[in-house]
């Protein structure tokens, strides 16, 4: 009977290991020398274990952090109706949105034209994090404009959800009319924010939805952590 390979008897155990709630999906598992030590054996065998778990989708390295336990990604779809809370519920997470920063500024020219604001309009920006059974999965900015919604920033501050707020200025309903989706590599405060390794993959989207009568209420940008989200296109929300 053909002896089954030490790399592979880790494997089995770290896999158990992870299958029984010893470490915690996004959690990092022991360090390498942590790993030799426990199972008697050199780095190189603990080695080729990861690499075998990470070609499962098990675990995932980061560029200098560590190896970490995977999460099944997301499917988040991107369609007329963009709802974060809606959007992960239906795929059985626990949303919830933290607040970085709340301001009122002048609109950049891209913002005031997706807006169709003057130049020199001024917009209330938020600025959040998103996450997913407590793990940050998005950076997102939403901006406004500041004449038609004066007292967002507070509506924000106390729903935390762009259609609470929204709906309570009075717009019941609102629809994306267009989204563009391009790959980026994390800045470092990005991937602070998002507990990914600088220069990790990151998807940017940004949007422009807009009210039943065709007038824009928000133009958004969004960072999802590459590994942790998967954007669906074309699918109605």
């Amino acid at each position: 009977m053909a002896r089954t390979p030490v790399w592979k008897s880790i494997a089995i155990a770290l896999t158990d290991d992870i299958a029984q709630g010893r470490y915690e999906t996004g959690g990092k598992l022991p360090a390498e020398a942590q790993l030799s030590a426990r199972f008697g054996v050199n780095r190189h065998t603990v080695r080729r274990a990861l690499a075998e778990m990470a070609e499962q989708g098990l675990v995932f390295p980061r560029r200098g952090a560590g190896v970490f336990v995977a999460a099944k990604p997301t499917d988040y779809p991107i369609g007329k109706r963009v709802r974060f809370h809606q959007n992960l519920t239906r795929e059985g997470r626990n949303p919830a949105k933290q607040i970085l920063t709340l301001e009122t500024r002048i609109a950049a020219p891209r913002e005031a034209n997706a807006l169709q604001l003057d130049p020199g309009a001024e917009v209330h920006v938020y600025d959040g994090l998103s996450l997913a059974d407590g793990q940050p999965i998005a950076l997102f900015q939403s901006i406004f404009p500041a004449d038609r919604f004066p007292g967002i920033l507070d509506a924000l501050q106390e729903q935390h959800s762009v259609t609470a707020a929204l709906q309570k200025l009075g717009v019941e309903d609102y629809t994306r009319i267009e989204t563009r989706i391009t790959a980026k590599l994390a800045t470092a405060m990005q991937a602070l924010h998002l507990k990914i390794a600088e220069g990790s993959p990151i998807l940017r989207t940004t949007g422009v939805n807009a009210d039943p009568q065709g007038q824009p209420v928000e133009f958004g940008r969004t960072w999802f952590a590459g590994d942790r989200v998967t954007l669906t296109v074309g699918r109605e929300t």
